[in-house]
């Protein structure tokens, strides 16, 4: 068969040896300080066959923390240890960006000292609760940023680029998906603002294309790509008008020329996901990243049509980590043991076997 998938791609300023993605995929396995550590290293290096490697959600503030054990990149130690993971990458042969990230509302007082989350409004994640070291509770009503904060957000960002440029990272990709601080601004069933940014699709879109410029300042354009998901309802998420959405994004992005744009689909088959993703390909004129429940099947299908140049895969990469190899021989896969994705030492972390092990 001659794979899509396992096809090059020049994406930006890299050049990819296959279009099959690591997605970005929380671990939890940093410990409360934060910091990266060798089995993170050993982790990411195992799956450095992989076209371009994601890195799990990194906290650009020290205060914005929402799961515990999620990799940090707000100081100099969490910049270090995050040193040795690119390292380890670089070793086996891998690209590897960082995915930037803040929590807004998504963060809770418990996990970072007594710190009130932030967001775009004062309203608060009303379904399910959050893990803290004094149990499970719900989310906290969050405090609302004033205008003249959002410059400071914006360099919460350019400093966490620094940050991962000095780490040695090949790129950055910003978090504007899945309800954390840049979506709660993006969506307008949590941003009711009334100043600069919120109300139009233009001013619910102004931070995360200030921290587009942010990022872009540091890395150049051909190293920044942005991940969103207007259709996703994690973290108690709406959209009044997902297509504005994602076509005024994709035009601002397009015209910015940054690596690629990777959109998140709840599922990437149902119809509404599918018209979202026709409607980034339209005005996206970069490299157009998919997510959201592909086989190896409905990875190259979607790549041979036009709709997608690459695919980013979350599980089968969490599980697989010669996934390149399996999908070149048709080998099956190994299940995800879903005990194990959150927290805890090596066992359903880096001891996933091989074809060869």
């Amino acid at each position: 068969m001659n794979s899509q998938l396992l096809s090059p791609l020049t994406v930006g300023t890299l050049v990819l040896p296959n279009r099959i993605v690591m997605a970005p995929m929380t671990r939890a396995r940093a410990g409360t300080t934060h910091i990266p550590n060798a089995l993170m290293a050993e982790y990411y290096s195992q799956r450095a066959s992989a076209g371009l490697i994601l890195t799990e959600c990194t906290m650009v503030a020290a205060d914005g923390c929402a799961f515990t054990g999620e990799g940090g990149i707000f100081d100099d130690a969490t910049m270090h240890g995050w040193k040795q993971v690119v390292d380890a990458v670089h070793a086996a042969g891998g690209r590897i960006a960082m995915q930037i990230w803040h929590a807004g509302r998504a963060a809770h007082s418990a996990l970072n000292h007594g710190t009130q989350p932030i967001s775009s409004s004062n309203q608060a994640i009303r379904d399910g609760e959050i893990h803290t070291p004094i149990g499970k509770v719900p989310y906290e009503v969050p405090r609302a940023l004033n205008t003249e904060e959002l410059p400071g957000i914006v360099e919460l960002f350019r400093q966490a680029a620094e940050r991962a440029k000095a780490a040695g990272f090949d790129g950055v990709q910003i978090h504007g998906a899945h309800g954390y601080l840049i979506d709660q601004f993006l969506r307008d069933g949590v941003n009711d603002r009334s100043d600069a940014y919120g109300g139009s699709v233009e001013n619910r879109a102004r931070l995360l294309l200030e921290v587009t410029d942010a990022a872009i300042s540091v890395f150049g354009a051909g190293l920044v790509s942005v991940r969103i998901s207007p259709l996703v309802a994690f973290n108690d998420m709406a959209d009044s008008n997902p297509k504005e959405l994602v076509k005024y994004v994709a035009e601002q992005l397009s015209a910015r020329n940054i690596a690629f744009l990777e959109l998140r689909h709840e599922q990437h088959d149902l119809p509404d996901e599918i018209e979202l993703a026709k409607i980034a390909r339209q005005h996206f004129h970069g490299v157009l990243m998919l997510n959201g429940g592909f086989s190896q099947a409905s990875g190259e299908e979607a790549i041979a049509s036009g709709l997608a140049d690459a695919i980013s895969y979350g599980k089968p990469l969490l599980a697989n980590p010669d996934l390149v190899a399996r999908f070149a021989e048709n080998a099956p896969l190994n299940a995800v043991d879903f005990n194990t994705l959150y927290g805890g030492g090596a066992h359903g972390y880096t001891d996933y076997p091989t074809l060869k092990s």
